[in-house]
């Protein structure tokens, strides 16, 4: 895969204060798409889930995911860039052939690429930080990668559609580009790999969802 120098992507600083994440775009903080989504969210299952397994374990199973989904996305992300990158813990050691996974299925439709790690932002409205945009089975593309404990069933993802439409949104609008596709690359720590692929009227209905919960947040939060 080869680097596109087609858009100029600027680096754009993000903080966390309480659970919520802001970016800081020309002076203005903006909330990050992942912050709106999770308060806008049912979050009944969440809790059931937390009360089933006990708090502590919650918090455990959380925090391990994290961590090696952010050692997972490094290696992805430095295969990409091309530079050399190693994680000896057992963490990132679990989290490698993840990655890997991804990188021998999931890119291999990628001839191009525009951005890893791309910062992106709709003005005065949200931000957030998108794994990948490349050129993806020849259709622009934003793509996401995902760790899971065990396969996902679509229904239970819908938020990572939605953060997709946002991201493509945002793009389009700074840009002036025209993202035709989301792709959600999942792989589980036994490597179980999983690809969910959407355009078209689907891209449409998850631009439009999440303006909803774009509203419902603001909605929300009007001091």
């Amino acid at each position: 895969m080869k680097r596109s120098d087609k858009y100029n992507y600027v680096r754009v600083s993000r903080s966390t204060d309480q659970g919520s994440r802001t970016y800081d775009v020309k002076g203005t903080k903006l909330p990050s798409v992942t912050t709106i989504l999770a308060q806008t969210k049912d979050q009944s299952y969440l809790d059931r889930w937390k009360a089933k397994v006990g708090h502590e374990e919650a918090e455990r199973i959380k925090n391990l995911s994290s961590k090696r989904g952010t050692s997972m996305h490094k290696f992805i992300e430095k295969h990409i860039t091309g530079e050399g990158y190693d994680d000896l813990t057992e963490i990132g050691q679990q989290a490698k052939p993840m990655a890997q996974k991804i990188i021998d299925i999931g890119l291999t439709p990628v001839t191009e690429y525009y951005g890893s790690e791309v910062s992106l932002y709709y003005p005065g409205l949200y931000a957030g930080s998108t794994d990948l945009v490349c050129l993806h089975n020849d259709k622009e593309t934003i793509v996401d990668f995902k760790q899971a404990n065990k396969p996902k069933r679509e229904d239970w993802i819908e938020d990572y559609y939605l953060q997709i439409g946002a991201y493509a949104m945002a793009h389009d609008y700074v840009y002036g580009s025209n993202i035709e596709q989301g792709v959600i690359m999942v792989c589980t720590p036994d490597l179980y790999f999983q690809e969910f692929k959407f355009d078209g009227e689907m891209m449409q209905k998850y631009r439009h969802q999440f303006l909803k919960r774009l509203s419902q947040f603001y909605g929300r939060n009007v001091a």
